[in-house]
């Protein structure tokens, strides 16, 4: 069964290549801006006087406005082209990122920019079709695993942005506004979409119509939400949990969050590699696996050293896998024309996946004094996800 999702190998041309290392770099910069309140949010908390509820709160508004935006970003990509919304996209993500400084005083503007600034957590929904188009079947996993290391700006962001800041309060937003504006030019100039890519004439209603009446769809979307979900909900709520749970640090918890989102940067790609040569569905059921068993570990409350960070460190690796192995299967059960549009909906579930467990985990944390609930939480949702891709999708599907 696996045979069948191997291609004949077809070397990708130039163009496609420099296509990859634009996209990504964009992806990376646009996340960075997207997780920009994450690694400062303790500092809000004191200087604004929140509650574990609304930091969580704060840093939960721009996942969950960048996971829905994906759905017309997406759509819209199918219509007018990653050349045209990638630089757009990038630009206008600058306006959020420099109202942060002005509104670092009042909880309501924070989580009106916050709600801006998931403008930059869209930029996925742009970059998957781009990159699908350009590669063939049998290197699709591996490129758009490669596109999804893009998901390393939460790792830049949880370590950079509070040492710039150490430098200057409003310095990071500064850094990053020039960054995006650069990088929009760039994109204007590198970025090119497919020559054969054919815009739908179709109203952007009706095209997601039909992909959202694609079983595939929303069982992609299941399992997306707990593999990416579980990546941007580590993202956006571990340097909280371990200045909480472990004591330490801004800076030191801010730099094991990045850890662990460089290990589902490099994961990511793997992930998608290995699903160009095996089943993408067994290997989605096998890196969920490994997160729930580790799940179950971290909800006892180890030492942070060795158990806790192994731990941690193992369910990075089995979520960034999940996200490179789900999205190699997006590339083959999707007609071309809608890989948009399906790629909106799922990267949208994926997002909405990271949405809720920073609240969830600050609210059972004000609670009952213990994250072991949502962390056994995680571990039922990731052994489930195992199971239904095991048995479930491991049959080839048609494209449509």
């Amino acid at each position: 069964m696996d045979s069948a999702y191997t291609a004949p190998a077809v070397k990708p041309p130039a163009a496609a290549y420099r296509n990859l290392l634009v996209a990504t770099v964009g992806f990376t910069l646009t996340f960075w801006a997207w997780d920009l309140i994450a690694p400062l949010a303790v500092g809000y908390k004191d200087r604004l006087g929140l509650s574990s509820f609304q930091q969580s709160l704060l840093v939960a508004v721009p996942v969950l406005v960048g996971s829905v935006g994906r759905i017309p970003a997406g759509a819209l990509t199918d219509r007018y082209g990653a050349k045209l919304m990638f630089p757009l996209v990038s630009a206008l993500t600058i306006v959020p990122v420099l109202l942060l400084i002005p509104a670092r005083d009042s909880f309501p503007m924070m989580l009106l920019v916050g709600f801006l600034l998931g403008l930059g957590g869209t930029t996925f929904a742009i970059g998957v079709p781009l990159v699908n188009a350009w590669f063939p079947p049998s290197r699709r996993g591996f490129a758009l695993g490669v596109f999804g290391m893009g998901t390393g700006g939460v790792a830049l962001s949880a370590y950079f942005t509070p040492r710039i800041a150490a430098h200057g309060e409003n310095l990071p937003f500064v850094v990053v506004a020039v960054a995006l504006a650069a990088f929009a030019v760039l994109a204007a100039v590198l970025i090119t979409d497919h020559p054969d890519r054919v815009a739908p004439t179709a109203s952007l209603g009706s095209r997601l119509g039909r992909a959202g009446r694609l079983r595939v769809t929303w069982e992609l979307s299941a399992l997306y939400a707990i593999g990416f979900g579980g990546v941007v909900a580590f993202g956006v709520y571990l340097p909280t949990y371990l200045k909480t749970w472990y004591e330490l640090s801004p800076t030191d918890a801010g730099t094991k969050a990045a850890g662990f989102a460089l290990v589902t940067v490099v994961f990511r790609p793997i992930g998608g590699r290995l699903s160009d040569r095996f089943h993408p569905a067994a290997v989605t059921a096998g890196a969920l696996l490994v997160v729930a068993v580790f799940a179950v570990v971290q909800a006892f409350d180890p030492a942070l050293g060795p158990w806790g960070t192994f731990a941690l460190l193992a369910m990075a690796a089995g979520l960034g896998a999940a996200g490179g192995s789900v999205f190699a299967l997006v590339s083959q059960v999707t007609p071309q024309a809608q890989v948009g549009s399906v790629t909106g909906i799922v990267g949208a579930m994926g997002g909405l996946g990271g949405f809720l467990p920073p609240l969830l985990m600050g609210a059972i944390y004000s609670a009952k004094d213990s994250y072991s609930i949502g962390f056994m939480l995680l571990s039922d949702l990731a052994l489930a996800g195992c199971v239904y891709a095991y048995e479930r999708m491991r049959a080839p599907r048609p494209s449509s």
